[in-house]
């Protein structure tokens, strides 16, 4: 199978006003594979993730130059609807944010803004989003509950069934288990390993054994620079540059 890239960045710069916190980033995302963003606190990486669909738009005087290709359509053109981008590039952040809604709504929600009106549709799509995010099982009994009512794991699988209920091509996850428990992290990370057979997924993690068990790729940034991106293998196994081994290894950052 010859493998396609889904999401492209072209000597990406990023400023935050008079700061800058990303410097010519250039990286290639996988269609169909996890790529962990990795690296110390502070080194650009969910800053990366949010110029993947323009979530840094809505901070004021932040502005990215450089080009960010989905498929072929550069999305820092300042013509591209940003609605239409983030329904198709989707976003798990660090902490759960369910709506105060139920959680059939929770899910519901994007089909609906996006036009859908039949309720047989839209019941079939909650349910498969759901599926997908591996929840439905715990939650079938009790959708109109609540999505408030939930335990931090599951509000965070409902929100990663939510940006799946609108089919996005991409699934940006910022540090998606940071707040969970060893269970719900376990439950999380098997929900992306069924995912990526449809879906292109970008990872930040802080966790080194989570970045290895999960991602097919690697790439490590560092003040706001890309140093090192490779298949997980081998930058966990024989990096090509000392930096890299310093920090998988613990000795920094």
């Amino acid at each position: 199978m010859s493998m396609e890239y889904k999401l492209t960045a072209h000597n990406v710069d990023f400023f935050y006003g008079p700061n800058q916190s990303l410097f010519d980033v250039s990286l290639s995302f996988l269609e169909n594979r996890v790529t962990a963003l990795i690296g110390p606190s502070g080194c650009g990486k969910s800053t990366l993730l949010r110029c993947l669909n323009r979530m840094n738009d809505l901070i004021p005087h932040a502005r990215a130059t450089g080009e960010i290709l989905l498929g072929s359509e550069n999305i820092n053109d300042p013509d591209t609807d940003v609605v239409s981008l983030r329904r198709r590039v989707g976003m798990v952040f660090q902490k759960p944010n369910p709506f105060p809604k139920s959680i059939f709504e929770n899910v519901a929600y994007g089909l609906r803004v996006n036009g859908m009106k039949k309720s047989s549709e839209i019941s079939a799509r909650v349910e498969e989003a759901l599926r997908r995010a591996a929840i439905f099982d715990e939650l079938k009994d009790r959708l109109h509950t609540s999505a408030l009512s939930l335990s931090g794991g599951q509000q965070q699988r409902l929100c990663i069934a939510r940006a799946l209920a609108v089919e996005p091509q991409v699934l940006l996850m910022d540090e998606p288990a940071s707040a969970l428990d060893p269970l719900a992290t376990q439950k999380i990370e098997e929900s992306v390993h069924e995912l990526k057979s449809r879906l292109t997924i970008i990872i930040v993690t802080h966790n080194m054994q989570q970045a290895a068990r999960l991602s097919d790729y690697t790439a490590f940034l560092y003040m706001g620079k890309l140093i090192e991106y490779d298949k997980t293998e081998t930058i966990f196994t024989r990096p090509s540059l000392k930096q890299t081994e310093d920090y998988i290894t613990g000795r920094f950052g």
